[in-house]
């Protein structure tokens, strides 16, 4: 199979992708044209089909897996097939596997190590909660096929796995190096604070938002949700799960970015800090994880860390 990041200009591509989203739009002309996102496990392109009486393309949709036959242009920098022939694809030219981006680290290594934080948490109701879930296979299968988001980072299969499992990892070296912090209350914090992601976004491999995900968002998903399970915790002391509860709602730091009240706790503050630092950094490995390793050359501005960056020199 050729896969996405291996695509270079003039290349000619005849595989199969997984049509991520389709659909029809207008040129300047008035002209109506296909416009695709195609996804495999290394990532996606856009596709353009400019000539929408070519046999096959009505006989597909979103999420459809396609047989393209198309050429690989430049547009504003960005790979973009050309589309010559498409078809969706049969059972069989296909698999699965190929199509979903999915962690390079390994999954049952990183449950593990998620699960034996648990052990170490001398408070016995936030125990209690934390392993409710984590240590449930279900939940804990779920929770380790989720993205932790839909683009931005570790939006791949045992993205929320990995996500939460560093975090609770920087919490832990937090609470080593400020004694301030109840470290009990951090890093159950930092287990639970993307738990609303397993409803804010669709499975794979759709990966999208939700309507409770648009309409409420994964803070306010997974405070309420920890808020349900935590009622029915016999004894569960009404401070410490406030103090829980707050800490997931100001988790991003800034009511700016998403967090309906700001850090009015040290655990707050250091979840926040442990959350953006992972969360930048792997945006900033994402974005350049396809440029040659000696490659010195400015990327361009990247909105979603509001700067041009380019790699560091060896």
């Amino acid at each position: 199979m050729r896969f996405i990041e291996t695509f270079r200009e003039g290349n000619h591509i005849s595989d199969v992708y997984l049509c991520k989203t389709k659909q029809i739009a207008l040129t300047k002309n008035g002209k109506e044209y296909g416009s695709l996102v195609l996804q495999d496990k290394t990532g996606t392109v856009d596709a353009k089909i400019w000539e929408l009486n070519s046999p096959g393309i009505n006989e597909f949709c979103a999420l459809d897996y396609v047989y393209v036959d198309a050429d690989v242009t430049l547009f504003q920098g960005q790979n973009q097939l050309h589309v010559k022939r498409i078809r969706k694809a049969d059972e069989g030219e296909y698999h699965p596997a190929d199509y979903l981006p999915v962690t390079t680290k390994d999954i049952p290594t990183m449950q593990h190590a998620l699960t034996q934080y648990i052990t170490t948490i001398k408070n016995e109701y936030l125990r209690k909660l934390a392993s409710g879930y984590f240590n449930d296979p279900a939940f804990m299968k779920a929770f380790s096929f989720h993205s932790a988001a839909k683009s931005v980072h570790h939006g791949f299969v045992g993205g929320l796995l990995e996500h939460t499992l560093s975090v609770v990892k920087m919490c832990d070296y937090f609470s080593k190096q400020y004694p301030v912090l109840n470290r009990d209350l951090l890093l159950t914090a930092a287990m639970f604070h993307d738990i609303g992601k397993l409803t804010e976004l669709s499975t794979f491999p759709a990966n999208d938002y939700t309507d409770d995900g648009q309409l409420l968002g994964h803070i306010m998903i997974g405070a309420m949700e920890v808020q349900k399970h935590i009622d029915q915790i016999e004894g569960f002391p009404k401070r410490t799960a406030s103090e829980l509860i707050h800490c997931i709602l100001a988790h991003h730091g800034e009511l700016e970015y998403g967090s309906p009240k700001k850090p009015a706790l040290a655990e707050a503050i250091a979840l926040s800090f442990a959350d953006n630092s992972d969360a930048k950094l792997e945006t900033m490995r994402e974005a350049l994880s396809n440029i040659p390793e000696n490659s010195l050359e400015w990327q361009g501005f990247n909105r979603f860390l509001d700067s041009n960056i380019r790699r560091t020199s060896k």
